[in-house]
């Protein structure tokens, strides 16, 4: 498999703490998309320092990242997921179709040796969170907004003992240092670069860390979950509409954050 043909299409090479999965997926945008080159795709279980990797293979050859590491999956649940994005292309190899694929190669080139930083990141997300600023009018979004938004809060204050100030308007708040020493333990728990990589996924799309926590711990599903994030959003279409550029916008954020969402939930 040709590095320059990695480099090509999944350039991870920004900080991982400013990862941007829709920024990643600019390489479907290209003019000219590479042909499919291979014919099968495999998974291999391979034991690597006492782990077992589930080892992505491209007619018996395996895939590698743009580092030159190899392209694989830490269990059989996300590797089933990569094996048939990969299996799933066409005539033409498309980026944006192979969410799963771009989560596993930035966790192993940039989130493996960044951690601290990715945690620092997901919390200063916190910090700011989406779910905090609230509208005054109109009644419709400020209901949209308590509808999706109170039941996160309700959740990380339950399980975290985090209390989050809420603010009207785009004024920023500080939040209590305390309420984001209290989710530090929780992110600090998530010790494998892919889990803690998706988590981040999750946070930037959404542009809420309360969100893609409550996410990983099972209270929103992959649909709430992005709905959550997606409020201000969904009140701008349902009053204007949405084109098609947007409507292709919207599903392939959708489809990050569902593929965010499967492969953090593969951990169990």
């Amino acid at each position: 498999m040709s590095t320059d043909f990695i480099a090509q299409l999944f350039d991870e090479t920004q900080d991982p703490a400013a990862y941007d999965p829709v920024r990643s997926a600019r390489g479907a945008m290209k003019t000219h998309l590479p042909k499919r080159f291979y014919a099968d795709v495999t998974l291999e279980a391979r034991e690597a320092n006492g782990d077992i990797l589930h080892l992505l293979l491209l007619d018996s050859k395996p895939a590698r990242t743009k580092g030159r590491a190899l392209l694989a999956a830490p269990n059989a649940v996300a590797g089933a997921l990569l094996a048939q994005e990969w299996a799933a292309q066409g005539e033409f190899i498309t980026p944006a179709t192979m969410p799963v694929t771009r989560i596993l190669h930035t966790a192993i080139d940039h989130v493996a040796g960044a951690r601290a930083a990715v945690i620092a990141d997901i919390l200063a997300y916190a910090g700011s969170d989406l779910v905090c600023y609230r509208a005054g009018e109109p009644e419709r979004l400020v209901e949209m907004q308590r509808q999706h938004w109170d039941p996160v809060l309700q959740h990380i204050a339950g399980r975290y003992g985090a209390r989050f100030i809420l603010a009207q308007g785009i004024l920023h708040v500080a939040q209590p240092e305390m309420a984001l020493e209290a989710l530090k333990p929780r992110l600090e728990s998530i010790t494998h670069p892919v889990a803690l990589g998706a988590l981040h996924v999750l946070t930037t799309l959404s542009g809420s860390a309360l969100i893609a926590l409550s996410v990983a711990d099972g209270v929103l599903d992959a649909k709430t979950g992005y709905q959550a994030g997606e409020v201000e959003a969904a009140y701008e279409t349902a009053i204007w509409g949405q084109d098609e550029e947007a409507s292709a916008r919207h599903a392939n954020r959708f489809n990050d954050f569902s593929a965010a969402t499967a492969v953090l939930g593969s951990f169990g």
